[in-house]
């Protein structure tokens, strides 16, 4: 098959989950069933990339925009991008959508080229309220285009069992155009790595207890309770916060606050990691955490579980949205409760108490050694039997098969 994938992020340009899942996803897609489908990859940026069967054309959106709004000029730039997006396309017989950024591209080549649509949530416009802050009014638009896309598309791909019943109740896809296939991790490259050093030269003790935290700082990575959770913790587990990328500067400003406040109260040495991480240094860091914690309130699967259990660690993470498809409770880690205070409202009811529920579930790994080896065995076990991408890209082409009615 000619399949052409529509992206926002692919690399070097990788910020999130979406963006991982595209470079694996295309990678596999590439070498599955001997390498017999060529892959068209039209994203955001400068890239380009040309192998065997798979070619990578990035798309700039250098326009100086009109604006009665700064925060709109994003969505604009989206909507040029898309633009050229549609014009750069070439035969296909399948078009993959991943995320709000390429919907308009996603619509406009179905209508022109006639190839099924296939729309990948990795999460949804309508479900992040918080968005409004980065976007103002444009986050309509967004949500819209969002919409616009499932609406047209031939099929939709659900990365867990939480995004298929949210598509369907906020957009009213039907059932039967919604597939489950997951999001993968390679277990090849992220398996556990040690070297004390390289952990050392980022100012953690690595002889001692630390959790470890991964991701920007948004709302919806909840690192702030995560922050709140740090004076409810055994005093000698470090704190290591990856955090960097903010969505606004109020955010920014929050997250600064908060860690120099915990850091005055408590015994617990906090370091944070504000700079870009190389992939390797990550992997490292993931394989000597004693427990990676993911205090997300909104999280549609949750990716970046994967990766710390693929090194085995155990994991703490919010009982929201994919994550449960993922983890095993009392196997591969803890999860907490979270009650949000509405049903499209992602913040906890109680916020204090969801700390103190963070901070004592890490308590309750750290305490036994022993336990953190035994969830760190079956946390691996199950990232090898459940998720390779191999499979996961097995499943795409079966899907595709269905939607173009080819054997």
């Amino acid at each position: 098959m000619k399949i052409t994938l529509l992206t926002n992020e692919y690399p070097p340009h990788i910020y999130g989950g979406a963006g991982v899942h595209v470079e694996y996803l295309s990678r596999e897609l590439a070498r599955v069933e001997k390498g017999r489908h060529s892959i068209h990859i039209l994203c955001f940026g400068e890239q380009r990339e040309q192998s065997a069967n798979i070619a990578a054309e990035g798309i700039r959106g250098d326009f100086d925009f009109p604006y009665l709004d700064p925060r709109h000029q994003k969505l604009l730039s989206t909507l040029l991008r898309n633009v050229i997006m549609t014009g750069s396309a070439k035969d296909m017989d399948i078009i993959h959508c991943h995320t709000w950024y390429t919907s308009l591209a996603g619509c406009l080549i179905k209508q022109i080229f006639g190839a099924p649509l296939v729309s990948t949530i990795h999460s949804l416009e309508v479900q992040r309220p918080w968005k409004e802050e980065q976007m103002g009014s444009a986050y309509r638009a967004s949500s819209w285009l969002e919409k616009t896309a499932y609406e047209n598309s031939d099929g939709v791909i659900a990365t867990s069992r939480s995004m298929k019943m949210a598509v369907h109740d906020l957009y009213k896809v039907p059932f039967e155009k919604i597939r489950i296939i997951p999001n993968g991790i390679d277990a090849n490259q992220y398996k556990p790595t040690f070297n004390p050093a390289l952990v050392a030269s980022y100012g953690i003790n690595p002889d001692k207890p630390f959790l470890l935290f991964v991701g920007r700082i948004t709302q919806q990575k909840g690192i702030i309770h995560l922050v709140n959770a740090i004076k409810y913790l055994l005093p000698d587990i470090q704190v290591v916060l990856c955090a960097g990328a903010p969505d606004t500067r109020e955010i920014s400003q929050e997250m600064a606050k908060r860690v120099q406040e915990a850091q005055a109260e408590v015994q617990n040495k906090i370091i944070q990691i504000d700079q870009w991480v190389p992939r390797d240094h990550l992997i490292c860091l993931y394989s000597h955490a004693s427990v990676f914690v993911c205090p997300s309130i909104y999280e549609p699967f949750g990716i970046i579980n994967l990766e710390a259990m693929a090194c085995g660690t155990p994991v703490v993470a919010s009982s929201v949205g994919g994550i449960p498809d993922v983890m095993v409770h009392g196997e591969t880690g803890l999860l907490v409760s979270f009650e949000p205070i509405g049903p499209q409202a992602f913040e906890p009811r109680n916020p204090q108490q969801f700390s103190k529920d963070l901070a004592g579930a890490v308590n309750d790994i750290l305490i036994s050694p022993e336990r953190i080896r035994d969830m760190g065995l079956k946390s691996r076990e199950r990232v090898e039997k459940h998720f390779s991408w191999e499979s996961i890209a097995r499943k795409t082409v079966e899907f595709y098969r269905e939607l173009t009615k080819t054997g």
